[in-house]
């Protein structure tokens, strides 16, 4: 039997959030990765691939099945119409998705109009700590959902040095806490949950040497009256001994028992009624970012692409995040519970 084609994979951005990227692309079987873009190319050629500044130019040359977009959201609409120009189509784009909900659209009625595909890179719903947790709520082990709190706290905000070591363009951002960061929780609301009906925040700035938001309350409503809660303030931490671990610790409540999510990844089951926690789900060993879940994402684009089943997240779906992303900033600046378009 003949050996498999390889699926071909070329990347545009070499920042620093790439290396997880790179590092998934290089572990998965039938891929093979044919190329870095970047402006700056002596990173491109660090990553030890045929190494580009020119995108067309990389894209002409190496022709690939899938194109990785690991930029800020400024470039993504110039390289999502290069991409498709070239005949790409399959993208994976980075989050935020374009630099607003109308150029987002854009893009993804100029990919619908060529049958491309373009997947965002959101990639905390396939945490593995809340994939099993979705699995344990459809068993039925917490009996009926009624609320999910989630309380992010990378203690990395603090001081005027805040930012600078890793992602230094956060100090800059304008909006920031939901933009960047709540957005990832956003979207895992609504795998675990299903979409919310209404959003009512409660934003603000604690460290005055940034230009956006840095902590908060979203409160949401989503079916069958569940409401989750994201409690956010990245100046203060949380206990685990990796504090980008999960960023935070949940807690899942339901009519037959609770799920607690921990620092270390870990899942605690406690029975209404019990003082007794059980740990269901093992703590984290993965040393890299989140889990694995930019592994876990790329290899389910890449077994979808194969395997003819459907995507998570395409960009379609997406916009929906993006709309509750600016009803949530519209709540904070009204004071105002605000009812979501149901689609």
């Amino acid at each position: 039997m003949p050996a498999p084609v390889p699926v071909k994979v070329a990347c545009v951005g070499a920042g620093y959030f790439s290396q997880f990227h790179y590092g998934s692309w290089s572990r998965i079987d039938n891929v093979l990765l044919v190329g870095s873009c970047n402006r700056d190319i002596e990173k491109a050629r660090a990553t030890g691939l045929p190494a580009y500044e020119n995108l067309e130019q990389m894209l002409s040359e190496t022709t690939p099945d899938i194109l990785d977009i690991i930029l800020p959201p400024v470039a993504h609409a110039n390289s999502i119409r290069t991409a498709l120009q070239s005949g790409v189509k399959t993208l994976i784009c980075q989050k935020p998705f374009c630099q607003s909900l109308e150029e987002a659209r854009e893009m993804v009625a100029l990919a619908e109009e060529i049958g491309a595909k373009i997947i965002v890179h959101e990639n905390f719903r396939f945490q593995p700590w809340y994939r099993e947790m979705k699995r344990l709520v459809e068993r039925g082990d917490v009996g009926q959902v009624q609320q999910l709190t989630f309380r992010l706290r990378p203690g990395d905000g603090q001081g005027a040095d805040a930012y600078l070591e890793r992602q230094p363009y956060f100090r800059d951002m304008q909006r920031f806490l939901v933009h960047e960061t709540a957005v990832h929780w956003v979207d895992t609301f609504r795998y675990l949950l299903g979409d919310p009906s209404s959003v009512y925040a409660d934003l603000r700035q604690v460290n005055p040497v940034i230009s956006g938001e840095d902590a908060g309350y979203i409160l949401s409503e989503h079916p069958g009256g569940v409401r989750a809660l994201f409690d956010g303030n990245r100046t203060l931490d949380h206990s685990a001994d990796n504090h980008r671990c999960t960023m935070g610790e949940g807690l899942l409540e339901g009519t037959k028992g609770s799920l607690a999510l921990r620092g270390d990844g870990s899942l605690w089951l406690r029975q209404f009624g019990s003082r007794q926690e059980n740990c269901v789900f093992q703590p984290n060993t993965w040393g890299g970012f989140g889990g694995d879940c930019v592994h876990h994402l790329q290899f389910h684009v890449v077994s979808g692409l194969l395997d003819k089943h459907p995507f998570e997240n395409e960009a379609q779906s997406y916009l929906k995040v993006i709309e509750i992303e600016n009803a949530i900033y519209a709540s904070a600046e009204t004071g105002r519970k605000l009812k979501l378009e149901q689609n």
